[in-house]
């Protein structure tokens, strides 16, 4: 592993927590002071990326802007060993999340870029959930999904909070497809009203449509305590019927009691290390039916990408989500995403996967219900 990239990596971390203490916006200029060096320490230590970028004389020396690194497409990770790591310290790899038939994608970490990546993810998730400790987590536990960067997510915010590890309450079938333990989760959610104590409650789009699904069949609703949250994270994959962003919240509401304002809708993939919320905490001017944009935290920015040109597409306009992770350190800081988006300021609104795009798990919602 090279002592450079292990310096960034450790500089990184304390930005990240000085810049935890506000999430306020930070320049363009203080941006590229730390996106310009990483890509260099990555053109030299990642043989497959500096490869990329040759083909395109894109060198760090020609290079003046965060926003002219290139991209690597997430198919890529399907064939490349994006990484700098050394085969021997490639201690984890997070694996994509499609249908079985596809080649997942890899991104490969070591216990220091497993540190980067959970630095990143709690901060940014506390900021928008800072008071979650009962957790109702509808993913199998570590053990049943080790290459899940979803499933390693929720581990990492279980054990920042201090949650049991029976806070997993989902399952691995024989077919390798997640299931729920619904008599568990009723449980939970049982426990949470009677001691009147707030929980959250994590999972995936469909996830959360199998456990409705349960409660409707079962003529169940509950009214969980006031401040109970739940985190939808996406993603279909074939697993359920597909809802409409409006309509499945408001079953979420109808059964478990949970108001749309305290939903949050989480957009992250497995060749990433940071994630973007759909809101920044302060429900408080939240309007029901309106569009809330995704916003990554400040060390990652987004671009919303034309197809068929390439360049930025102007306010409004819609394109593939482009994003620079300065958390990826070990790998490659620019992906390039087959997401579509509205381009919403610094945020975007998800549309949903591209047409052409194979399906992944944790894609939100698909592109034919652009207004859900």
């Amino acid at each position: 592993m090279s002592s450079d990239l292990s310096s960034f990596a450790e500089r990184l971390r304390d930005h990240i927590a000085v810049w935890a203490e506000s999430f306020q916006a930070r320049s363009d200029a203080e941006f590229n002071s730390l996106t310009l060096p990483l890509f260099a320490l990555q053109f030299q230590h990642n043989a497959a990326y500096r490869k990329i970028c040759e083909a395109k004389n894109a060198h760090p020396e020609a290079v003046a802007h965060w926003s002219k690194i290139p991209a690597v497409p997430t198919t890529a990770f399907k064939e490349l060993k994006l990484t700098s790591l050394l085969p021997a310290e490639r201690t984890h790899v997070f694996h994509s999340s499609g249908t079985t038939e596809q080649r997942p994608s890899r991104h490969f970490h070591s216990a220091e870029s497993l540190a980067v990546y959970e630095t990143s993810l709690l901060a940014w998730f506390q900021f928008h959930l800072p008071q979650a400790k009962p957790l109702a987590i509808l993913t199998p536990p570590p053990g049943d999904a080790p290459h899940s960067s979803l499933v390693h997510m929720f581990d990492t915010i279980r054990r920042k909070v201090g949650a049991s590890e029976h806070s997993f309450l989902g399952r691995r079938a024989n077919d390798q497809s997640w299931t729920l333990d619904f008599p568990a989760v009723v449980r939970a959610l049982e426990i949470a009203g009677h001691e009147n104590q707030p929980v959250v409650i994590l999972g995936t789009a469909f996830s959360f449509v199998h456990l409705l699904d349960y409660l409707a069949e079962h003529n169940l609703h509950f009214r969980l305590p006031k401040d109970s949250r739940a985190l939808e994270t996406g993603g279909y994959k074939n697993r359920s019927r597909v809802l409409p962003k409006a309509e499945l919240h408001a079953l979420i509401t109808r059964r478990l009691g949970i108001p749309a304002k305290q939903i949050l809708c989480e957009y992250g993939m497995s060749e990433l290390s940071s994630q973007a919320y759909d809101q920044r905490g302060d429900t408080s001017r939240f309007t029901p039916h309106v569009s809330r944009p995704f916003l990554f935290p400040p060390w990652a920015r987004t671009q919303i990408i034309s197809p068929e040109t390439g360049r930025e597409v102007p306010e409004g306009a819609t394109g593939l989500i482009r994003v620079f992770d300065l958390a990826n350190v070990f790998s490659v800081l620019a992906v390039q995403t087959e997401d579509l988006a509205i381009r919403c300021g610094d945020g975007f609104e998800l549309l949903g996967r591209a047409e052409a795009a194979e399906p992944r798990g944790c894609s939100l919602m698909t592109a034919s219900n652009p207004q859900s």
